[in-house]
């Protein structure tokens, strides 16, 4: 199998993991920082053991600076996912998913206001557009309180999303597993005071559920992404990340009968385009495919942020 094949296949199935991670945090039937808790803890044990056995901890490259820069994306990234996950819950995982792909253009907004980087005329089209698409997704009517809560709470997933690819774009020399690897550590203290363990021991086959999220969703899926950005051109990596949202809405369809309305479906291909265009406009056609260190924490490691939850 050519490199660049096997890395198409890599990333796709990666999006397509990615695309269930709702089914799993719904069918745990856990609070959203329980599973965020739990989802830490099991990931750092897989990370923690793939690193190892890779051999990642010799020359790990990470200094004081690094190793504060990646645990602040960390806490970034943890309330990220519980943002996310209660936004599940107080709308629909398709409905998040969609609202929370609007995390490229808070990027644009924060370059401007920190960095002070040059907005484009195309980049503010785009921008409109992607607003545009944003109205028509919501669909929210007076009154509608659960879409109104679960809107806010995606919008403010994907400004921590951003803001955590802002700080991890710094951080270089460093494996994308390690950096990973830290900021979910840095998550099981950060989270410790609000997990109910009480409500835990209750959730029975709820266990497997939040086990597959620490083990298939932040070790497997993470170790897959890194394999396939470094066999990847930027654009090809850009395309197959909307396979993860294409696949979120199908599930949230087949496993719960949720599906977004007529007016609400013409505003994700706006969402989606415009996200697409701001996304490769970021990166010169010189980028390199091999991965860099910055993003979803994880998944700012690429050289496009992925945006999966």
């Amino acid at each position: 199998m050519r490199n660049e094949t096997r890395g198409t296949v890599e990333l796709t199935l990666a999006m397509v993991l990615s695309g269930t991670l709702g089914i799993f945090v719904v069918e745990s039937g856990a609070s959203p920082f329980n599973v965020v808790f739990f989802r830490c803890l099991f990931g750092a044990a897989a990370l923690g053991a793939y690193s190892l056995v890779r051999g990642y901890f010799t020359g790990h490259g990470l200094t004081p600076r690094k190793l504060g820069l990646a645990a602040l994306g960390g806490v970034f990234i943890v309330f990220n996912w519980v943002l996310l996950f209660e936004a599940y819950e107080a709308t629909s995982i398709s409905f998040a998913t969609v609202v929370y792909h609007t995390q490229p253009f808070f990027l644009v907004v924060f370059g401007a206001v920190l960095f002070r980087e040059r907005i484009t005329a195309a980049k503010l089209g785009w921008l409109a557009v992607a607003f545009a698409g944003l109205v028509l997704v919501s669909g929210i009517r007076p009154g509608d309180t659960a879409s109104l809560k679960g809107l806010g709470l995606a919008l403010g997933a994907a400004v921590l999303y951003a803001l955590s690819t802002i700080v991890t774009k710094r951080i270089t020399g460093v494996r994308p597993h390690l950096i990973a690897l830290v900021q979910v550590l840095v998550g099981i203290p950060l989270l410790l005071p609000f997990a109910d363990f009480g409500a835990a021991s209750e959730l029975g086959a709820g266990w497997g559920w939040l086990v597959g999220l620490g083990i298939i969703h932040t070790g497997l899926m993470y170790v897959l992404m890194y394999a396939a950005y470094a066999k990847l051109p930027t654009a090809k990596i850009a395309v197959l990340a909307f396979t993860y949202p294409a696949v979120a809405m199908g599930a949230d369809w087949v496993a719960y009968g949720h599906h977004i309305g007529l007016v609400q479906a013409l505003g994700v291909p706006l969402i989606v385009l415009a996200s697409l265009k701001v996304t490769l406009a970021a990166r010169t056609p010189a980028a390199a495919p091999a991965p860099r260190t910055g993003g979803h924490a994880p998944e700012a490691a690429s050289p496009v942020a992925t945006r999966v939850g």
